[in-house]
């Protein structure tokens, strides 16, 4: 008996159903994107590695133990990409965006890779919508995005989705931070996990964002240490998302999970959960062009959304999706039928006159059962005698009302007959 084969483990086929709610978060995204100014770009699945060690960050979760890596025949260095930010400012700086007016706005809806333990609600192949904005440092840019995201989940039935937000200052803010932080870690190093003693020396901002350490709720406060500046900005993003009634809550010990972050950060949760779900965030990565190659720092911000944990909820909250409007179904019984009912199909096509068939299926019995099922309101039946006569059969789903009329005058009967019952 031959093996029969599996989805690798974290790996899951995305059909039926759960094909529909990715299909509506799809063209939610797509629509809100467009109306936002921003322009899709798809970048490739595989990078070299250093686009992410080098703009996500060596000691991050996931560079040291998360990424798919593996040398090409020819020897390269690759890794499949773990997140959307670092290859698609890779993009902007090979492709020379920055020639361009500023800012250019990016979104995206693909699959990422990461070798994560196998739990429920993950994958190792999950999908993320996000946005980015690169080339301008202004307040409401961040705000913006952060807006966007808000609308979305809204619009998906995703109503109690909270906005966490932190600083992470500029440069010289987290130098000072990081200073007070280290004294704090090193006074409670005892309490640390083995992970945590690492980042302590290395990457101290890090500790804040382990699970495991119950240490951050009494370390020093980046608010405490933010300039004159960063703290304008700060503020006046917050005022921004006030004045649009956009939910948050601060979150001081909020670091994200990844290096190239710097001033706002943010987390998107639903918070109805009696844990909250945490969907994405973003933030603010200015230094991030510098790190994959630029010779100036580009100013840019940008967030991600899992599509799988919003799928879940949309389900959880019992979220109907609209159902393709169903008007004219087409059943055919032999060959020569086939052929009439192939040609006619694509008629009514060309009209935008929603058409359904079951051109696999030989049993009239069974394409009528479908255009039941469906809840058309006209079916045209072509059988064998209608197909030599170049006729088709109308009938009226409602009255069962029946007449034969020419094959030419199908489309243009059908469409008489729709606009009356709306009447």
């Amino acid at each position: 008996m031959s093996k029969k084969f599996k989805s690798l483990g974290g790996m899951h086929d995305v059909f039926g159903e759960q094909y529909d709610y990715f299909d509506k978060v799809r063209e939610v995204v797509s629509r809100n994107a467009k109306i936002y100014g921003f322009k899709g770009i798809e970048t490739p699945v595989i990078e070299e590695t250093g686009v992410f060690t080098r703009g996500v960050g060596e000691q991050t979760d996931i560079v040291e133990k998360e990424m798919y890596t593996f040398k090409t025949k020819g020897g390269e260095q690759v890794s499949l990409r773990p997140e959307g930010t670092a290859p698609i400012m890779r993009s902007f700086i090979e492709h020379s965006f920055y020639t361009k007016p500023q800012p250019v706005k990016f979104y995206y809806f693909q699959p990422f890779f990461r070798h994560e333990r196998q739990q429920a609600g993950r994958y190792r192949q999950f999908w993320q919508f996000g946005f980015e904005t690169i080339g301008k440092d202004s307040p409401i840019v961040d705000a913006q995005i952060i807006v966007l995201a808000h609308n979305i989940l809204k619009e998906l039935g995703i109503k109690d989705a909270l906005v966490k937000v932190n600083n992470l200052g500029c440069e010289r803010c987290r130098d000072k931070f990081k200073s007070a932080l280290k004294k704090y870690l090193k006074s409670v190093a005892s309490s640390l996990c083995s992970d945590c003693k690492k980042r302590m020396k290395k990457n101290p901002l890090r500790v804040l964002d382990c699970k495991e350490c119950s240490v951050k709720e009494d370390a020093p406060q980046i608010m405490n240490f933010l300039c004159k500046k960063c703290s304008d900005d700060f503020r006046q993003v917050l005022e921004l998302l006030d004045e649009v009634k956009v939910s948050y809550d601060l979150d001081s010990f909020l670091v994200r999970g990844l290096d190239y972050y710097n001033g706002i950060v943010y987390e998107i949760v639903s918070s109805s959960q009696e844990k909250p779900l945490a969907l994405g965030g973003g933030g603010r990565y200015n230094k991030l062009s510098v790190l994959l190659g630029s010779e100036e720092e580009i100013p840019a911000t940008g967030m991600a959304i899992g599509v799988e944990r919003v799928v879940s909820l949309m389900k959880e909250k019992e979220v109907k999706l609209e159902k393709d409007k169903r008007e004219v179904f087409i059943a055919q019984l032999g060959d020569l039928a086939k052929k009439k009912a192939l040609k006619l199909f694509e008629d009514f096509k060309k009209t935008g006159l929603p058409v359904f068939e079951s051109f696999g299926r030989d049993s009239l019995k069974s394409q009528l059962s479908r255009a039941d099922r469906l809840g058309v309101n006209i079916t045209i039946i072509i059988g064998k005698e209608e197909a030599l006569a170049e006729k088709a059969i109308i009938r009226d789903m409602d009255s069962g009302k029946q007449e034969k009329v020419d094959l030419k005058e199908v489309v243009k009967e059908v469409k008489k007959k729709l606009k009356e019952n709306k009447k």
